[in-house]
């Protein structure tokens, strides 16, 4: 640190005697006299040089960085699927509404499979095309939107036989029909995306 002083004291002085001033300049600087000799002295910032950070800080900024990018993605995938959902919400309240309409077995057997074509040719493309995240997101957020967990929703259009098979396809796909929703539990993260999404006036909220 001496010889580190010493350098820099000589530096001062030899920037300050190649300057070239007139006979009148006069620049007052502190002083110092080392073996006889006097240096200009003048206070520099202090520097701090630290090792490495901490494994323990590191490892938890990783973690912070991870949490935001997994918050990112949610974000995207809740924007993504969630009007699937409130589709989903419109779709089963108007068939209920058509099915209490209709008395003849036959009648309401004709109306859900001609709704069922319909509903195909609209989002088939579309949502075989959702990854099986946003299929699983998909499944909550439609529990939220009609009260039902998706299971339920199958076994009342479909019949229980059809609502089981669907369910074993969905595990296949890491899925679960019979999810429901939990907006201060499990999905509260999501519950949180899918009201600033509400706030945004991008959808507004129907339920049966």
């Amino acid at each position: 640190m001496k010889y580190f002083f010493i350098i820099i004291c000589f530096l001062l002085f030899s920037i300050r005697s190649h300057a070239q001033y007139s006979t009148h300049d006069t620049i007052r600087v502190s002083a110092i006299v080392i073996n006889n000799d006097t240096l200009p002295h003048k206070w520099i910032t202090e520097v701090i040089i630290k090792d490495k950070a901490p494994r323990w800080l590191v490892k938890q900024r990783r973690k912070q960085r991870e949490y935001e990018q997994d918050i990112a993605h949610l974000r995207y995938n809740v924007y993504k699927v969630y009007p699937y959902a409130v589709a989903a919400s419109f779709v089963l309240r108007d068939v209920d509404s058509a099915l209490q309409l209709i008395e003849s077995k036959d009648a309401r057997k004709l109306y859900k499979e001609r709704k069922e074509k319909e509903l195909n040719k609209q989002f088939k493309n579309e949502l075989e095309n959702l990854t099986i995240t946003q299929g699983q997101i998909l499944v909550k957020l439609i529990a939220r939107e009609t009260g039902k967990p998706c299971y339920q929703i199958v076994k009342e259009l479909k019949g229980g036989f059809n609502a089981r098979i669907w369910q074993t396809v969905a595990v296949l796909f890491n899925n679960n029909l019979k999810s429901g929703y939990s907006p201060t539990g499990d999905d509260a993260m999501i519950e949180s995306i899918v009201k600033e999404i509400v706030q945004r006036g991008h959808y507004e909220k129907k339920r049966i």
